[in-house]
């Protein structure tokens, strides 16, 4: 395999950022590859090439020189003899911190266990909420992995990874809006997971491309003469979807391939926002519109700053044809996500601006979840799902998982509103808390003082954030309860045996039972875990004979 030279890397900086820390670079170049020196990848290649691939993956994203020497880095403390003090003194406090985000969540995830997956997970959050290039740098670090995924031998090995892969780094490649690498993550994992359903589909795919020739190349022709026409010049790019995206809307509609109307979709690009608008018009004026299929997020940008107008219409070959017209800037902003914000800027990479409100519901998951596993379970329904947009009665738009409720909606909103709320109005109508949300929904959450989470609501809510607090409550609920039993039961076994009941001689012998405090020992007796007699003795080991 070629390695990309140190030259040819620092061009592909300078092309985008002419300010780039070339002494950086080339520095991070050097160590890296004298670290790995002839360590070697399941691929037979030399271990270097990795990071510089990862490198490589992040250039195309216009990062900033620390993040690129982050990567160039990424796994010398891991895999080297290389330590964390070592990074720092040679590249600064910024690299080093970077590398030890990206390095813990390295050492977790070669585990295959759930809570270790989960708390690798767990890590990822709390280091991307500080800086999200430790987010950018695992995305690429898996995208390579997942290209070369292949060499592993082990299978289990390699369905656990690409099974982690769609579970979490796709979604989250999504939410952070990189469009081109959750697409790839999804194919490469797919693959893997399950490989006669992708080869079906590459397949009739072939069969449809053989029978009615090259259609993409005829659709673009005939759009781009269509708005030619009206006076618009347009750049039109067509595609087939991914077999993985026919095959999850094959999935969530229980539909067979035959029957899937729009497998093409096209993007329009034009240079202003009013050309779009415009755009659409001519079109809408020239073919029929599929009606229900029509989203305007350009007036309304999705969470993650994505800005597109979405519509299907009965195409030049009378096959139902899904169109995205947005500006060339907004197309770098649905390639890129987040990183086009920067764009190789250095500086505050803090997680703090509204398009991470998301991540910000992650991290209230991570203080509210009781055990790692549960921690997992409410972020997959947290990312995985698709979503719905509502809107607050002020305008704020909310973003939601599908089959969503007022009580999702209020949990989004805010924890205390969720505890909180009583009732909700959906487009001014009063409805059932249990009602599903759609698309446009104005809902309004009707709170109550005091107010308290209905054990009932976790049987119906849709998101991660409200079902990790309704189970928070009912823990702190049940432990209540427990704790008044617990005493209830010890009072009355000293009363029977003779003896006052007082806090201090069962605080003593608390550790005994692995609990920490009086009330853990009384909660523990309440829930049945400890008998009153195990722990009475415990307590009272001289009356044990009499």
């Amino acid at each position: 395999m070629r390695f990309m030279r140190q030259y040819e890397l620092i061009e592909r900086i300078r092309a985008y950022d002419p300010d780039a820390d070339e002494d950086l670079l080339n520095r991070a170049y050097v160590f890296s590859m004298q670290a790995h020196g002839t360590q070697t990848r399941a691929s037979g290649d030399l271990f270097f090439s990795h990071p510089l691939e990862v490198a490589g993956i992040l250039t195309e994203m216009k990062l900033d020189s620390t993040a690129i020497a982050t990567a160039l880095l990424h796994d010398t403390v891991e895999d080297t003899l290389v330590t964390l003090d070592d990074i720092e003194k040679q590249f600064g406090s910024g690299v080093a911190r970077l590398v030890d985000g990206v390095t813990k969540l390295s050492r977790i995830e070669q585990q295959s266990d759930q809570s270790k997956q989960a708390e690798n997970f767990r890590k990822l959050v709390l280091a991307m909420s500080e800086d999200i290039r430790v987010l950018l740098v695992k995305l690429a670090d898996r995208l390579h992995n997942m290209r070369t995924l292949d060499f592993i031998e082990d299978p289990q090995k390699r369905f656990r990874i690409a099974r982690e892969t769609l579970d979490i780094y796709a979604p989250l490649a999504e939410r952070i809006g990189i469009e081109k690498m959750q697409n790839e993550l999804q194919d490469l994992a797919f693959a893997q997971i399950n490989p006669d359903a992708r080869n079906s589909i590459l397949a009739r795919l072939s069969y449809l491309r053989n029978e009615g020739g090259d259609v993409v190349a005829k659709v673009i022709s005939e759009l781009e003469r269509v708005l030619g026409e009206g006076g618009l010049t347009v750049t039109v790019e067509g595609r087939e979807k991914r077999p993985y995206s026919i095959w999850h809307k094959m999935e969530r509609k229980d539909i067979g391939f035959e029957q899937l109307s729009d497998i093409m979709a096209f993007r329009i690009h034009v240079d202003t926002i009013e050309q779009c608008y415009q755009a659409l018009g001519i079109i809408h004026n020239y073919y029929a519109g599929v009606p229900g299929r029509f989203k305007d997020y350009i007036s309304t940008p999705k969470p993650n700053k994505y800005q597109s107008i979405h519509t299907t219409i009965i195409g030049p070959t009378r096959q139902r044809i899904e169109l995205q017209i947005r500006t060339h800037e907004m197309h770098e902003v649905a390639e890129l996500g987040v990183a086009a914000h920067w764009a190789y800027k250095e500086g505050d990479h803090a997680a703090d601006g509204a398009q991470y409100r998301w991540l910000r519901e992650l991290l209230d998951i991570v203080e509210q979840a009781q055990r790692p596993e549960e921690f997992l379970e409410h972020t997959k329904l947290e990312l995985f799902q698709d979503q719905v947009f509502c809107f607050t009665p002020k305008g704020d738009l909310i973003a939601l998982p599908r089959g969503a409720t007022p009580v999702d909606f209020a949990y989004a909103i805010h924890s205390r509103v969720g505890d909180a709320c009583v009732g909700g109005k959906v487009n001014g109508r009063m409805v059932p808390l249990r009602t599903e949300l759609h698309n446009g929904d104005q809902v309004e959450v009707i709170t109550q003082k005091g107010g308290t989470p209905s054990p009932a609501w976790e049987r119906f809510v849709a998101s991660g954030k409200a079902r990790s607090h309704i189970r928070r409550f009912i823990r702190i609920q049940q432990r209540t309860e427990h704790i008044a039993l617990g005493r209830s039961i010890m009072e009355k076994f000293c009363k029977q045996e003779g003896v006052d009941f007082g806090e201090k001689p069962f605080e003593a012998i608390a550790k005994n039972f692995q609990v920490s405090s009086f009330d853990d020992l009384l909660a523990s007796i309440g829930a049945s875990l400890h008998s009153p007699r195990e722990v009475f003795y415990a307590a009272f080991p001289n009356l044990r004979n009499k």
